[in-house]
């Protein structure tokens, strides 16, 4: 249960805001509430399973040590890319739809826009992170999360005509995944002490918080000047 709500959570907060959540915004004026939820939820659940399913397969094959630096490097990159903000904007194709079927129509519009996207980065990381063993689980929480979100940001814009407020929740995520990236730093180098050679644990985590609090401010200052 502990492990399905931090899947769930990190990646709830990760798609608030996030620029398919408001493309489902915008979707609203082209289709019906019903088929943008169909359409989005296959696109989820396909998304997901193959996310997870590729980070759980890795997991088989790599040291648990190196898994999790892996994904220690990858929440912190997360944080950094939350705190910076996107600057590459992704251009939705305009026009009439060539696909008649409305569901379908949204689903290979979310899939399209949502691959390579920081949450199914995060599958990813979290199906490496956790195995094969928790993949079930992983993608469920991932899934929940992603399509609550999604939903419930298509559905402040359907009903009221605002945004959700992006700084709180980009706030809100930025310090999700600096948690998650730090805690998963230590399971690391506690890994390697015991299994590959001792190390000093705590100087190096510290050294890698340092970096990394260095790092966003550092992203904080060119935002600000920018």
């Amino acid at each position: 249960m502990l492990l399905f709500l931090k899947v769930f959570f990190t990646e709830f907060i990760a798609e608030m805001g996030d620029k398919t959540q408001l493309m489902l915004i915008a979707l609203t004026s082209k289709y019906k509430l019903k088929d943008i939820i169909m359409g989005t939820a296959a696109a989820i659940l396909v998304l997901n399973g193959l996310a997870v399913l590729a980070g759980g397969l890795v997991s088989e094959f790599i040291p648990e040590w190196l898994i999790k630096i892996v994904a220690a490097f990858a929440f912190l990159y997360f944080a950094a890319s939350t705190l910076a903000g996107d600057e590459d904007e992704e251009e939705e194709e305009g026009g009439k739809s060539k696909i008649k079927f409305a569901p379908l129509a949204v689903f290979c519009t979310f899939f399209v826009a949502e691959l390579g996207d920081k949450t199914q980065l995060t599958a990813i990381t979290f199906g490496a992170n956790e195995g094969m063993g928790a993949a079930f689980i992983v993608w469920i929480g991932c899934s929940l999360g992603l399509f609550l979100a999604d939903i419930l940001g298509m559905l402040v814009g359907y009903l009221l005509k605002s945004k959700t407020p992006d700084g709180l929740l980009n706030t809100l995520a930025f310090v999700i995944f600096a948690i998650f990236g730090i805690y998963t730093a230590y399971q690391a180098l506690n890994l390697i002490s015991e299994s590959v050679c001792p190390i000093t644990v705590w100087p190096l985590l510290a050294a890698v918080t340092v970096a990394f609090v260095v790092i966003c401010v550092w992203l904080y200052m060119k935002k600000k000047k920018g």
